[in-house]
């Protein structure tokens, strides 16, 4: 299936952001056999997008969060074998040095109560030049989504968290969404 076609059975809600995020893995160019970790499944639509592009993805988070029966999606646009999820804490991340060639964080960063330690784990878990891309609301995105949830937390930019972990960093801007595309240069 196509993305196309993902949107329009999907909705409205994951057609929002399918674009941009589908454009950003497309701009990495990931080889397709590329070991990828979603931090945050949420509605799994970043791991649906990485899926309708080919990529096989682990995704998680704590056990004790729910958002939806992500897997009901998933099995709609065909992908849900490409994915699988494992419980896990950004900020204790139960893989070995070194695991993944990219880990993807769609609108999670600012769900995370220690950045600093979370972004030490991803900063470990990803394979030397690896790459990690976190996704976060711009201001006009915090907007939006609060007129839904109005207690929605305040944006939230992630290169305030990343001095001295030897990481080169890129920034792709829209209007509801940044894209922060950190290299992994040591």
């Amino acid at each position: 299936m196509n993305l196309e076609q993902a949107k329009k059975i999907l909705g409205e809600e994951f057609r929002r952001d399918a674009d941009f995020l589908s454009s950003i893995v497309q701009k990495l160019g990931l080889p397709i056999n590329s070991k990828v970790l979603d931090v945050g499944t949420g509605r799994a639509h970043m791991a649906m997008i990485l899926a309708l592009n080919g990529y096989k993805v682990i995704t998680g988070q704590p056990s004790d969060v729910y958002w939806a029966d992500w897997r009901v999606s998933a099995k709609k646009v065909g992908v849900e074998e490409m994915i699988t999820f494992k419980p896990f804490n950004a900020e204790k991340l139960p893989f070995n040095e070194d695991s993944f060639d990219a880990i993807f964080l769609y609108t999670t960063f600012h769900h995370i109560d220690n950045k600093e330690r979370a972004f030490n784990e991803l900063v470990n878990v990803v394979k030397s030049k690896g790459i990690i891309v976190i996704i976060e609301l711009t201001e006009k995105g915090v907007e939006l989504v609060r007129k839904r949830y109005r207690s929605h937390q305040d944006a939230v930019d992630p290169r305030d968290y990343t001095k001295g972990l030897g990481l080169k960093v890129d920034v792709v801007e829209s209007k509801h969404l940044n894209a922060y595309i950190y290299k992994k240069i040591k």
